[in-house]
């Protein structure tokens, strides 16, 4: 057989196995779901506020995937949280491959969940879970106040009483004492006594 026609019947054999398979572009070889923020959130279910889910669909070279479907999801029993249309909401990606889970409120009880994310985009798939926990307002807040004065009123005592030390160092060396220029009221727990005068 002539060398040309061997030639020309791999190059026709290359181009018929080629048309055979399909056409593979970077996109189509992995789709990804990166948590943008919501990771971690702590929401106040005094407030009856949540953290948003925001995430970013891109491809396998890590470029964003603009128009993929993405569904967030949410349990119904125990600590959770739900969107305006219930316990899952289905949006679609902007331009920078980005999708949020707007309206989302936790319930009444405290504790951690997950909210569960899908994406699918021209027959591709991929999911990811974002862990949130739902906490009440605590007491240690409600206290914060007591906790704050109680803290400022012993500052002040001691302020008092470098103020007069000072005042006293300074008179033992020959200077004039100097009265502090104001005063602070100390506190001091004491046992009462009853008796008569």
């Amino acid at each position: 057989m002539h060398p040309r026609w061997t030639l020309c019947g791999v190059w026709a054999l290359a181009a018929a196995f080629t048309a055979v398979l399909p056409a593979q572009t970077p996109s189509a070889m992995g789709l990804r779901i990166v948590v943008v923020e919501g990771e971690g959130a702590i929401n106040n279910i005094g407030e009856r506020r949540a953290k948003e889910p925001v995430v970013r669909v891109v491809d396998a070279e890590f470029r964003p995937v603009a128009g993929a479907s993405v569904t967030f999801l949410t349990t119904e029993l125990g600590p959770s949280a739900t969107f305006p249309s219930g316990s899952s909401v289905t949006t679609t990606t902007d331009a920078k491959g980005e999708a949020v889970g707007r309206g989302l409120r936790p319930n009444n009880v405290a504790g951690p969940f997950q909210i569960r994310v899908t994406a699918s985009w021209r027959g591709e798939t991929a999911a990811a879970v974002i862990n949130q926990t739902n906490a009440a307002p605590t007491a240690i807040r409600k206290g914060s106040s007591k906790t704050i004065a109680l803290i400022l009123i012993l500052a002040g005592g001691g302020a008092a009483g470098a103020t007069l030390g000072l005042a006293r160092s300074k008179s033992t060396s020959g200077a004039t004492p100097t009265p502090p220029t104001s005063t602070a009221t100390t506190v001091t727990a004491g046992t009462g006594s009853f008796g008569k005068p």
